[in-house]
């Protein structure tokens, strides 16, 4: 696999992890157009009721057209609280909930003024947890792909993409709590693989490299 530039993301798919796992070296691209309504500041879990996307409200300092090095995070709408009593609703009885809950807690009780530096801790609180140890590498400008030598997944891994239309990706499947009401749910947010499979996490990534 070739080195491959990434956006910062949200607690992101499982297809997002998959380039963490195996490149060589990640680019994490702060010095891009901020888009909404992707991966940069959306999650998504599997809930009681099926699919959930929880979104962290950002605003911005800049003019019309900021990066996402210039997101803030906002504190509208008590988010953290919610997000994290969606955690709690969707995966407190996951085999790994409990073992990993303390890890996350904190972070959603820290505030954090920039999306990037939130973003950034929760993928280093995630890696940690699965002994992944990525070459990672924040842009100091917008990454040109071709002088890197390296795969550019910024507009490839968000939610209006499906994801088989990368081919060196297939989510292999792995248990989910609510799979007796929705059946398996593929490419959910991280957080869903590792509350419910655990150390087994690296496994299921694996699995999931084509």
């Amino acid at each position: 696999m070739n080195p491959v530039i990434l956006t910062s993301a949200y607690l992101p798919p499982v297809h997002y992890f998959t380039k963490l796992y195996a490149a060589p070296r990640v680019y994490i691209e702060r010095h891009d157009h901020y888009v909404k309504q992707t991966y940069r500041n959306r999650a998504v879990i599997a809930a009681p009721d099926g699919p959930l996307a929880l979104t962290v409200p950002v605003g911005h300092d800049g003019g019309q057209r900021p990066v996402t090095a210039d997101m803030r995070v906002s504190e509208h709408g008590n988010w953290r609280h919610v997000h994290w009593n969606a955690l709690v609703s969707a995966y407190e009885n996951s085999p790994y909930f409990e073992y990993y809950a303390d890890d996350f807690a904190p972070l959603y009780s820290r505030r954090f003024d920039r999306l990037a530096d939130f973003n950034d801790a929760l993928t280093a609180k995630v890696c940690e947890l699965l002994d992944l140890h990525p070459d990672l590498r924040q842009t100091g400008r917008y990454a040109d792909a071709a002088v890197l030598g390296a795969d550019d997944f910024r507009e490839r891994i968000r939610p209006k993409v499906p994801y088989d239309t990368d081919p060196s990706f297939r989510p292999a499947a792995y248990f989910q709590v609510f799979a007796d009401r929705h059946g398996f749910l593929p490419n959910l947010s991280i957080v869903d693989l590792l509350f419910n499979m655990g150390p087994e996490s690296r496994l299921v990534l694996r699995r999931s490299l084509v």
